[in-house]
């Protein structure tokens, strides 16, 4: 008797593939893998120029505008007027004002005064006298006009900076350490690395079109001022077993809505060797990475499904033709803060000054008073940081106490308080048209009112604030990160508020903010709050007990 034929499924379909071009999924799976298929981003620039700014802002494809245009540092902004309720209902036209945000990338932080006064007059000019230095050392200025984008990027490239690849999905701002290469106690000084990605990769159209964004971190910092643990891809300095200095590698870092703490691979990088492998990783991202579905489209979630041995078997066999060695763990971070702010000694004599604008955001004016000053004590470098602080270098020893006093005076500030030290705070419903809430102005306020709340709470605790879920101010690693929201406060009234994440940390403890059920406050509740929390948190603390280590054990009655 023979077998029945199996009917046939005629339903059956091929498993969806991920839109990882290594695979053979080369169609565009979505609408921004459309547009990118359709022409590569860094060609935008030439139309902006010859078209965009001579016939201005009805002229530009929605394509480009809502797109390509970021390969070039250029977001639309926020028209205002519009509050948080309606943020993820209206269309994106309907939240486009006709200005722009502009992001000026600052790869390892670095700026000469030259630089640094040419983004302030950018800023007086064309941006309302807007400045905020970001979490990724950049500088963002808005209301920016699309026809004076071709005079903002000559003044910009006289000076080699640019706003390439600033934004979109491209290899970002690479982070460096403010210090590298005066500070004595580095591993290594990483800034030739950095150099050597930049020149190689930033504006390659062969690495123009990832799946996301890229987010990079190069240093040798003896404090891990570079929050290596949250970047797609970071370079840490560290010293093998032969004495040679060199990096160890971490792929996979990344927080938004689904974070995660990037991995070790356990390799050896020397310094030779840092391009090639960073050309490696980012092509696995740029040919495995999914691109079907855009919250996936992070390296960390192909990081996180293959495994670190799986990547380094890719990486190396793929990629670089030949094998890595095993090598060593960083030291822990130094010190309970990673901003350098303060004055300390650089290796060859003079100091450094670290100083702490309020959460990051500044002016046109306020950036030429700041390189007036630097100029006035003999340095011609200040730098940022990832804490949306600035670094003046090179003071000499007799020039420090009245660098630090002319900072002071004008609120710019040398020996701030915890909470003007370790306070961030995103762009937020101001300008951004992701937000929900206000932030900046909130923020601010915050920290007025816990100096005076608080004045002898000296203890290391980071409060972060965001505008949304995406924690572009790293709520989730923050011992107190705020998300914005909209909440009902007492009357019953829908107003701003935040849902509170508490004990998130990087560096010897990493891990994400506890959520407490139902645990959020309106705006105005903040201060409140975090006096209440805070001084629970000094009552109960064990000697030497950081606020992250208290947090998880602590009764959730005492973090309400």
């Amino acid at each position: 008797m023979t077998t029945p034929a199996r009917p046939i499924n005629r339903h059956h379909k091929r498993p969806r593939g991920e839109g990882q071009w290594a695979l053979g999924y080369r169609e565009p799976l979505n609408k921004n893998e459309e547009n990118k298929k359709n022409d590569d981003g860094l060609n935008v620039r030439q139309r902006i120029i010859d078209i965009y700014s001579k016939y201005g802002f009805d002229s530009i494809d929605p394509a480009d505008l809502r797109g390509r245009m970021r390969w070039y540092g250029l977001y639309t902004q926020r028209r205002p007027g519009i509050d948080g309720g309606k943020t993820a209902i209206l269309e994106p036209e309907e939240l486009d004002d006709r200005y722009f945000m502009l992001r000026v990338r600052i790869d390892g932080g670095r700026l000469d005064l030259r630089q640094l006064r040419t983004i302030a007059d950018i800023s007086n000019l064309y941006g309302r006298g807007t400045a905020d230095v970001t979490d990724r050392q950049n500088i963002q200025l808005h209301w920016i006009e699309i026809e004076s984008v071709p005079d903002i990027w000559e003044r910009l490239e006289a000076v080699g900076l640019s706003t390439t690849e600033a934004c979109g999905d491209t290899p970002r701002v690479i982070l460096g350490c403010p210090l590298a290469g005066i500070d004595g106690e580095e591993v290594l000084d990483g800034t030739p690395h950095i150099r050597e990605i930049h020149d190689a990769y930033i504006g390659d159209p062969a690495y123009s079109n990832l799946p996301r964004k890229f987010k990079t971190a190069v240093s040798g910092c003896p404090a891990h001022c570079t929050v290596h643990e949250i970047n797609d891809v970071a370079f840490v300095g560290v010293v093998n077993e032969r004495g040679e200095a060199g990096y160890d590698l971490w792929v996979g870092g990344g927080l938004s809505t689904n974070p995660m703490l990037a991995k070790r691979l356990g390799v050896f990088v020397t310094p030779e060797q840092v391009s090639a492998v960073y050309g490696g990783v980012i092509g696995i991202f740029r040919d495995y990475g999914y691109r079907r579905l855009r919250h996936r489209a992070r390296l960390k979630f192909l990081v996180n499904d293959w495994g670190v041995e799986r990547f380094r078997e890719i990486l190396q066999t793929e990629y670089l033709g030949y094998a890595l060695p095993d090598g060593p763990a960083p030291e822990q971070p130094r010190g309970g803060r990673r901003d350098h702010v303060g004055v300390f000694p650089q290796k060859d004599g003079n100091f450094y000054v670290g100083f702490a604008p309020r959460v990051g955001r500044l002016s046109g004016d306020a950036l030429h008073l700041i390189a007036d000053i630097a100029e006035r004590h003999g340095s011609d470098r200040v730098h940022t940081t990832v804490e949306q602080k600035m670094v003046i270098l090179d003071v000499a020893p007799d020039r420090v106490d009245s660098l630090v006093a002319e900072l002071e005076a004008n609120d710019l500030r040398v020996n701030p308080s915890t909470f003007r030290r370790q306070t961030m705070a995103c762009t937020g419903i101001e300008f951004c048209k992701l937000a929900i809430v206000e932030t900046k102005a909130t923020a601010s306020d915050l920290i007025d009112e816990l100096e005076r709340r608080l004045p002898d709470f000296t203890e290391p605790l980071t409060i972060n604030v965001n505008g949304c879920p995406n924690s572009c101010a790293r709520i989730q690693v923050a011992d107190i990160g705020l998300k914005g929201q909209l909440v009902v406060n007492d009357e019953g009234e829908q107003v701003e508020g935040f849902q509170i994440h508490l004990g998130g940390s990087l560096g010897v403890n990493a891990g994400f903010g506890r959520k407490v059920r139902g645990l959020k406050a309106t705006a105005a509740e903040l201060p409140d709050y975090v006096e209440r929390v805070v001084r629970n948190f000094e009552k109960q603390r064990d000697e030497g007990e950081t606020f992250s280590e208290w947090v998880q054990r602590a009764d959730e009655a005492d973090l309400k």
